[in-house]
């Protein structure tokens, strides 16, 4: 039997669930490596801009799909596709030739899976679309990020244990290779950490709704932003620490270079949640009289501002230690517990504690987003109940994610399956962990992001899409921009009855044009075709 669809108890707990799904390891790991990479601020409001541009648009296209259907992803697909859509038919024939092609060139794994997935396309639509965002995308990002949230839990334990005492990057190394490589029984603790991680996702998630994600996301959001302020405040006071500040907010364009704006297009878009499902599913639970667009650009807002402070937490505290800003990935595992331990006074264990426990709390609350998804897709088209459906999802993600956290470092612990993977796919570089990652990030969250807006723009159609919008939203949307910027709104002689230049029709054309070209051309470039 299925169990009666839950709801938001209120608006303020709708928006902390949404912020704790948008808020998470992209934020205050992610994004601050790749702004060290790229130049500093101005990287930082190129982002700023692609998040207006693109991240606006397609979040209020997945909120407006999750409320207007009140099912997760697959059961929203299903629900607004047409019976036959010439437009699948056709973008799955055109998948079905890539495929033959490179079954013609011997490459029979790609080949294979392009054949398969054009075939199931033009077979059953957009139904694929809502297979992809919220069973396999979710599944194998799960899978991936239990790994990367079990280190956070790790390095949060150890610090409170005073177990990052090292002062240098070859002390740094030692530790986090303990991790990867299992020395000193680190890769137990890799795995205990990652486990725990999914149960506390999954505890959450049973609750419920409201009793479940949206009690905890008031919690935990509050407590977020609390401890990412205690280390703002501890870094910029420390000596040299505003070159930090000045190197994270001010813009130096002759630093940034064409892929640094493409790099910041696809992380505006990653950083977001959008091409998972999650926000569908969570604007399934919402009320027709909340407002779909105030609470995408809360969500948009809280976001960035937790992007921005984590960034603060990070550069000046690097800026004053002498640390280098463009330390790639290792900034956070590596560089910052060296700088943490060289802050005067003594309590480097402390800030690295903080630090690592507002990481953790940002990469449960994101698990706890990715896993109702999952939960929601069971309970939606297989009528389990809810503590089942959890069931049922985390137990292939943690086999999935244990295969992962055994081969970060390379193939070795798992022969059989690199065998089985050469033999499909000819070569398969890197490692388990890093393929999957490669696979979630540059391939599946862009096409599914470009997929919610071809389909919203394109077959269910911006006008049906605007109803529901409508619903919550007054006549704010079709009020001409002039008018409604100037403050004039409401006033007699101030209308415009044609509605040419609102943001209904601005926000129409992005959908259907501007959004999906620059998710195409972000997704190119990090795939290695535009080349710059």
């Amino acid at each position: 039997m299925q169990e009666k669809r839950e709801h938001w108890g209120s608006s303020w707990g709708f928006l902390m669930a949404a912020i704790g799904s948008a808020i998470g390891l992209g934020n205050i790991w992610k994004f601050p490596y790749v702004t060290g990479m790229n130049g500093g601020g101005a990287f930082v409001l190129v982002y700023l801009v692609c998040i207006a541009v693109i991240g606006l648009p397609v979040m209020i296209c997945e909120i407006s799909m999750g409320r207007a259907t009140q099912k997760n992803p697959l059961g929203a697909f299903l629900e607004l596709s047409p019976r036959h859509s010439r437009l699948a038919e056709f973008l799955g024939g055109v998948i079905v030739l890539i495929g033959l092609t490179l079954l013609v060139f011997q490459s029979y794994g790609y080949g294979a899976l392009l054949v398969l997935t054009g075939g199931l396309t033009i077979r059953y639509g957009w139904a694929v679309a809502g297979i992809v965002d919220g069973v396999v995308s979710i599944v194998l990002i799960t899978a991936v990020y239990s790994v990367v949230g079990g280190w956070t839990l790790a390095y949060a334990i150890r610090a409170f244990m005073n177990r990052l005492t090292f002062t240098d990057a070859t002390g740094a190394e030692s530790v986090f290779n303990s991790l990867l490589f299992g020395a000193d029984g680190g890769l137990y603790m890799t795995i205990s950490c990652q486990m725990l991680f999914l149960l506390a996702c999954g505890l959450v998630v049973a609750g419920g709704v409201r009793k479940g994600i949206e009690r905890y996301s008031k919690i935990l959001m509050p407590i977020l932003f609390g401890l990412l302020l205690v280390l703002i405040l501890r870094g910029i006071t420390l000596p040299g620490a505003m070159e930090g500040v000045r190197f994270f907010l001010s813009p130096d364009f002759s630093r940034l270079t064409a892929a640094g704006v493409l790099e910041a297009l696809g992380h505006a878009f990653y950083t977001l949640s959008l091409g998972m499902g999650i926000m569908i599913t969570y604007g399934s639970y919402m009320a027709p009289k909340q407002s779909i667009v105030k609470n995408s650009l809360a969500i948009i807002g809280f976001d960035t501002l937790a992007a921005l402070m984590g960034g603060l937490a990070i550069f000046p505290a690097l800026f004053a230690m002498g640390f280098p800003p463009d330390s790639g990935p290792g900034l956070v595992f590596k560089i910052l517990p060296v700088t943490f331990n060289h802050i005067p006074g003594g309590l480097g264990w402390l800030w690295s504690g903080v630090f690592f426990v507002a990481l953790a709390i940002a990469a449960i609350t994101s698990g706890v987003s990715l896993l109702e998804v999952m939960t929601s897709v069971l309970m939606d088209q297989l009528h389990l109940r809810r503590c089942w459906a959890v069931l049922a999802s985390v137990v292939p993600i943690a086999l999935l994610g244990l295969i992962c956290a055994v081969s970060v470092d390379g193939w070795e612990r798992i022969a059989g399956v690199h065998t089985v993977f050469e033999t499909v796919f000819d070569e398969v570089p890197g490692s388990f962990f890093n393929m999957l990652d490669f696979l979630t990030s540059y391939w599946l969250l862009p096409l599914s992001g470009m997929a919610i807006s071809v389909f919203v723009g394109w077959v269910w159609g911006t006008r049906h899409a605007l109803r529901e919008i409508r619903k919550s939203g007054g006549d704010m949307l079709d009020t001409n921009l002039i008018v409604l910027l100037s403050g004039l709104r409401g006033e007699p002689g101030y209308g415009n009855p044609h509605k040419i230049f609102t943001a209904a029709s601005c926000w129409g054309i992005f959908i259907r044009f501007i959004s999906p070209i620059g998710i195409m051309i972000a997704f190119l470039h990090s795939i290695g075709v535009i080349k710059l």
